[in-house]
């Protein structure tokens, strides 16, 4: 399985899967999916610290690559993740350079960083026992630009060295715009965010990623985004059941020996 840092070194796009339900369950079957990654969301998701060690594991047994939103820039809960086995940590709300600094040093061993030695689950899963030496190499740091004064910032911030990627939330970026919470694609001044962080991104030699959906996917990753998460959880299991009761109500008989069926 191949790390998020070693798939960006080799410039490949990556596309993942989102969860926002607290089971190793719908964990690893999101990994099983093929996704390059698997996010798991302590911040907006009913995910507690005491679901995540569990969801890791279920992500790995699937040979995925897990990633987690925590809920805050706060050093405490990234180092947790980490040590839980965390192959890298989106940050939500970066808008100052002082902030992309402080996440930096939460994500990173010194001398590059402050995060504190105690990697009790991640280690035994490290060949030869390195773990500090596979955190130098793999674990990556993602700050979420997700506001104007980020949009603003973000050639400062992109300077500082440690970050890997950055990750645009559409929903707090249209907010802070003045615009409805989403994806708002017929607004100039969500399209003209999107491609500043873009153009910053290629300029300093980071990932960029947003939040998408399958649809919008081909668009974003057009427009240059190389890191987009396709779908979560919960919007793939609303969206699924409800297609297979629509095509049950419709009448219509299916192919027979159907792949999707319950058993």
């Amino acid at each position: 399985m191949q790390t998020l840092r070693q798939r960006w070194n080799a410039n490949q796009t990556t596309l993942g899967g989102w969860l926002s339900i607290p089971t190793s369950v719908t964990a690893e079957a999101t990994a099983r999916s093929g996704f390059d990654y698997v996010c798991i969301d302590m911040q907006h998701g009913v995910i507690d610290y005491s679901d995540v060690p569990a969801m890791i594991q279920a992500i790995l047994l699937a040979d995925g690559c897990p990633i987690v939103r925590v809920p805050w820039n706060e050093p405490g809960v990234i180092g947790k993740v980490l040590d839980a086995g965390a192959h890298g940590v989106i940050i939500p709300m970066v808008n100052t350079v002082a902030e992309a600094e402080a996440a930096v040093r939460a994500c990173r061993y010194a001398p590059a960083g402050a995060r504190s030695s105690g990697p009790i689950l991640a280690q035994p899963r490290v060949d030869g026992g390195d773990y500090l030496g596979w955190a130098r190499e793999n674990v990556v740091c993602i700050p979420m630009i997700e506001t104007v004064e980020a949009v603003g910032n973000v050639d400062a911030i992109l300077a500082i060295s440690g970050i890997d990627a950055i990750y645009v939330g559409p929903a707090d970026l249209s907010i802070s715009l003045g615009l409805a919470p989403g994806n708002n694609d017929n607004e100039a001044r969500f399209t003209d965010a999107l491609a500043t962080v873009v153009d910053a991104c290629r300029k300093a030699g980071v990932v960029a990623g947003i939040h998408s959906t399958g649809d919008l996917t081909p668009k974003r990753v057009a427009a240059g985004f190389t890191m987009v998460t396709v779908t979560s959880d919960g919007v793939a299991m609303r969206l699924g059941l409800a297609a297979e009761l629509a095509e049950a109500r419709s009448g219509t008989a299916g192919p027979s020996g159907s792949t999707s069926s319950t058993y």
